[in-house]
Parts: C-alpha cells; sequence; structure tokens
C-alpha cells in the first residue's frame, strides 16, 4: 500500500529539550494510524509539524512523494482537541461557514449523512451535547474533502456510549478510503480504529506495528485477577508471579499456562468464585513502556 504521507529524521526543540527527537513514519493511504504515549511524549508536537502549523527544525514531511506545500492544506482536515464555535450560530451556518474557507467542499448533505447531524441541524451549536458537538466537529474537519484527516484526542471528555457512536463515524470515514492520524490516551480507542500504532515517549518513537502483533511481540501469557479478600495470608508467598493492587483491593497473577495456575491457587486454598481472567491489552503494553508514574 502507498505511503502517502512521510515524516523523516523529524526533530523539534524547544530551548535545551528535544521534543521531537529524530522521528520517522508514514501513514499508508486509507489506513487509520494511532500516535500514543504519556503527556509530554511529543504526540502534539509531531502533528502540529505535520499539519503545517508549527515548523520543524530538521527532517522533512512529503505528501504523496513531494515536500509538503500550501495546497497540502486543501487536502488535510483537522479536528483539534478543541474548537472554540461562534456564539449563535447554528450546526447548519457552522459547516457552511467552514465550507467557505475552501475551494472544494464536500456537500452538507454529505456531511450530514456521515455525522448524523440531522437531528440537531437547526440547533445553536452552545446547546448541543458532547457527543453531537465532537460530531459536529468532525463534519468541519470533512468539509473540505479531505484525502487526511488529523483527529487529535476526539473522544476526551465523552460518556461511553458517544464515544463508540465516533468510533462508528471514524470507521466509516475510514471505509472512505480517507488517511487518518489519529491521537488518543484511551487504549481500547486504538485497538479498536487503528491499522497501525506507534508509541512514543522522551520525544521518540519506541515500538510501532499492528496492536495484535505489538502484543504478540511483548507478551505471551494472560493476566488471572482476584479479590485480595480471598486470599488468606500474604499472596507475596505465593509460587506465582503475583502484583498486588492495594488501592483497587485485587490481586493479579500473570500466567502462561492457566490450568498449573488454577491447580496453585485450589492448592493454597483460595476460592475462585471471583476470579476474572483477561488477555493483556493495549494498557499492559503502554505502560511497560512507559512506566506508571504520573506525567505533568
Amino acid at each position: 500500500m502507498a505511503v502517502l504521507l512521510q515524516a523523516t529524521h523529524l526533530i523539534k526543540r524547544f530551548g535545551d529539550v528535544a521534543a521531537v527527537n529524530d522521528v520517522s513514519f508514514g501513514l499508508e493511504a486509507g489506513t487509520c494510524f494511532g500516535l500514543l504515549g504519556p503527556n509530554g511524549a511529543g504526540k502534539t508536537t509531531i502533528i502540529e509539524m505535520l499539519e503545517g502549523i508549527t515548523d520543524a527544525d530538521d527532517g522533512e514531511i512529503r505528501y504523496r512523494n513531494k515536500p509538503v506545500g500550501a495546497d497540502f492544506r486543501n487536502d488535510a482536515g483537522i479536528m483539534f482537541q478543541s474548537t472554540a464555535l461562534q456564539d449563535y450560530m447554528t450546526v447548519r451556518e457552522a459547516l457552511q461557514m467552514f465550507g467557505s474557507f475552501y475551494p472544494r467542499t464536500t456537500p452538507i448533505d454529505e456531511l450530514i449523512d456521515t455525522c448524523s447531524l440531522g437531528e440537531f441541524l437547526d440547533r445553536d451549536s452552545r446547546k448541543l451535547s458532547g457527543g453531537q458537538r465532537q460530531r459536529l466537529l468532525l463534519a468541519t474537519a470533512l468539509v473540505n474533502d479531505p484525502q487526511v484527516v488529523f483527529l487529535d484526542e476526539p473522544t476526551t471528555g465523552l460518556d461511553p456510549q458517544a464515544r463508540r457512536n465516533l468510533w462508528a463515524l471514524v470507521k466509516r470515514i475510514r471505509a472512505q478510503g480517507k488517511t487518518i492520524l489519529l491521537t488518543t490516551h484511551y487504549m481500547e480507542e486504538a485497538y479498536e480504529l487503528c491499522d497501525e500504532i506507534a508509541i512514543m515517549d522522551h520525544g521518540k518513537i519506541i515500538t510501532r506495528g499492528s496492536p495484535k502483533t505489538l502484543l504478540a511481540e511483548h507478551f505471551d501469557e494472560v493476566v488471572l485477577r482476584l479479590p485480595r479478600a480471598d486470599i488468606p495470608g500474604d499472596p507475596a508467598q505465593l509460587p506465582l508471579p503475583v502484583t498486588l493492587h492495594e488501592e483497587e483491593e485485587t490481586v493479579e497473577i500473570l500466567s502462561r499456562d492457566i490450568n498449573t495456575t488454577i491447580r496453585i491457587l485450589l492448592d493454597h486454598d483460595i476460592s475462585l468464585a471471583g476470579l476474572q481472567i483477561r488477555p493483556r491489552t493495549l494498557e499492559d503494553l503502554f505502560l511497560a513502556l512507559t512506566g506508571e508514574e504520573l506525567r505533568a
């Protein structure tokens, strides 16, 4: 599959800090690429360079194998983390206003259908729910019929139902052949939407690949989860790799052989009534690679 947008050896410094330190990756046409990382990892800086908002100190960005120029802005759609909308403007008027900024536009009826805006098309934008507002902002990012769509944490603050509704819309626009660059702090979202992800930390990409491939490369065990109250004595005395989560009052056990692990638990008179078994997830991988300490 052809690479539509390519970043090569990008560097961006702020004083003595290298916010982005020799980062290279490409977005294949028609795919969703996820950029993940803790706060301060450099994700936003990279996106701003790709969008043309910030200049790189070094490196190159190419679109369709040519240096990015002013024409790229007509081919790019951007959904920022936060966008201010004009007061007293209806959804329909917002779409018309954003469309007036571009020489090429998507028909409004098509945007209304794609982003499910019909029920509140004539509503004041100030009176939209969180999910409705995000659908409108997604529509404004699609108003110029872009080839590349930047979605910067599009579901932050949404309830689970609104988040999954937006996932369905993202899948819909990807099915239309759009190329998507997504940043998110929701690992389930990245797993659900992304064909490929890159995890960043301290300005560098530390791993990259499809979610399933990365999980298979890093983990070969499952997680058994038990209530702390069901384990008599000290969990650390079990002949198993045990992690105690005191704030949740749970115990997690990593196992490559579930049958043997369960036999050991039964041999130690541990009730399995509250046992939960889950596979390793992108959140496990994210924490294993970037650490669990709080970032500013």
